[in-house]
C-alpha cells in the first residue's frame, strides 16, 4: 500500500497492510539540511526538502509542512523568538490591554506574506507526493489561539468576565481559522490538524469546555472544505470523549498520560486515534525501550485499524536522536503488520 491508501484504510476503520506511522518532525529537517532552525523556516524550499529527506529516511506515511504555531499571531503582527534547539515561540502577546480586543482584525491571507511560506511548501510537496502520501496542514483553533495573542492571564479573564470581549475576539479568530484551513487545502493539504489545547479536560473543565471550545469547534470544522484532526497538544481528552465526535473531527491526537486501550475503546469506530508515544521522555529511550513501548502501543490500539502511531503532543523534541526514531520505524515494522499480535 502507498502511505495514502494506508491512512486512509485506517481511517476507515479497517485494517491495512501495516499501522500508520506519522512522525511529526518539524524541527528535524534543519539538521538534515545543516542550518539553524531560524534560516531552515525562512524558506518554503527548506522546509519541503527537509520533508522528503525525512520521508524518505523513516519511511513515514505523512508530510508535515508545519513552520512553527506562533507563524499565525505573526500574521497578526506579532513576534516570534527563534531557539537553537526548540521550536519557535511567540513573543509579548500583540493584545497588551485588553480593550483593545474590540480592534482586532484578522489578516487576509492573501496579504500575510509569512503565510504564503507555508502555501507553497505544500504545493511543491503535493506535487512530489503525486498522490500517495498525506500532506497534514495546521491551524491553531480559534478557541486556543488567544493564548499567544492575549497570554494566559487575560484571555482566562475574558473568558470568564468579559463575555462581549471574548466573543468579538472569537469571532475574529473563527473567520481566520476557516480562511487558513482552507487555503492550505487549496494549496494540496490533504487534511487539517486543528490543534485546541486550551479544550483539553486538562485545562478546563468539561462544563466550560461544553459551552465554550465544543461550540467553536463545531461552527469552525463544519466550514472547513476537508477532514480535520483535532489535537490536544499532550492534554487529556477522555472525559469529553463522548462530545468530541459531534464536532465533525476525523482524527484526535491523544495524551500519553491516559491509557491507550482506554482512548481506543471510547473512540472506536467514531474516530480515529492519533498517539500516544511519549516526545520528552523519546528523548532518554533506549533502542530495547523504544521497541518495547512501540510494541505495547500497538498491540492495544492498532487491532481492528483506525489508529495512527505517533508522538503524544504533535511535534517530536529537536533532541530526539535518530537512532531513536530509526528504533521506532524497525518496531513498527516488526509489530505493527496486520493482523496484529496481541497477548
Amino acid at each position: 500500500m502507498t502511505p495514502m491508501e494506508r491512512v486512509l484504510t485506517t481511517l476507515s476503520h479497517k485494517e491495512p497492510d501495516r499501522v500508520p506511522l506519522f512522525l511529526l518532525l518539524s524541527m528535524h529537517g534543519a539538521k538534515e539540511l545543516g542550518m539553524s532552525i531560524k534560516d531552515y523556516f525562512s524558506k518554503a524550499e527548506n522546509v519541503v526538502e527537509g520533508q522528503i529527506r525525512l520521508q524518505k529516511k523513516y519511511s513515514n506515511d505523512c508530510f508535515n509542512p508545519f513552520f512553527y504555531a506562533p507563524i499565525e499571531v505573526e500574521a497578526f503582527g506579532a513576534d516570534v523568538i527563534f531557539s537553537e534547539d526548540g521550536p519557535p515561540n511567540s513573543g509579548m502577546p500583540f493584545i497588551r490591554n485588553i480593550n483593545d480586543i474590540v480592534n482586532v482584525e484578522a489578516p487576509r491571507i492573501n496579504d500575510a506574506k509569512v503565510l504564503h511560506k507555508v502555501l507553497k511548501s505544500i504545493e511543491l510537496l503535493k506535487e512530489k507526493s503525486q498522490g500517495n502520501i498525506p500532506i497534514i496542514g495546521v491551524a491553531v483553533s480559534p478557541f486556543s489561539l488567544p493564548v499567544m495573542q492575549l497570554g494566559f492571564e487575560k484571555y482566562f479573564d475574558i473568558m470568564h468576565f468579559h463575555k462581549e470581549l471574548f466573543n468579538h475576539l472569537i469571532s475574529v479568530n473563527e473567520g481566520f481559522c476557516v480562511e487558513w484551513s482552507n487555503a492550505q487545502l487549496k494549496a494540496g493539504a490533504t487534511a487539517i490538524c486543528y490543534f485546541d489545547p486550551v479544550s483539553s479536560p486538562t485545562l478546563i473543565p468539561k462544563e466550560l469546555y461544553f459551552e465554550t471550545g465544543y461550540q467553536i469547534a463545531k461552527r469552525t470544522i463544519s466550514k472547513i472544505n476537508g477532514p480535520t484532526a483535532t489535537h490536544f497538544a499532550s492534554g487529556n481528552c477522555l472525559p469529553i470523549a463522548d462530545l468530541l465526535p459531534n464536532t465533525g473531527t476525523a482524527v484526535v491526537g491523544v495524551s500519553t498520560q491516559e491509557d491507550i486501550a482506554d482512548l481506543k475503546q471510547a473512540f472506536k469506530n467514531k474516530i480515529t486515534v492519533l498517539g500516544n508515544l511519549n516526545g520528552i521522555e523519546m528523548r532518554r529511550w533506549t533502542a530495547a525501550e523504544t521497541s518495547n513501548i512501540v510494541r505495547d502501543t500497538i498491540r492495544k490500539a492498532a487491532p481492528g485499524g483506525g489508529f495512527i502511531l505517533s508522538d503524544n503532543h504533535g511535534e517530536i523534541p529537536f533532541q530526539v536522536k535518530d537512532d531513536t526514531l530509526h528504533a521506532i520505524v524497525n518496531a513498527v515494522r516488526k509489530y505493527g503488520t496486520y493482523p496484529i499480535i496481541e497477548d
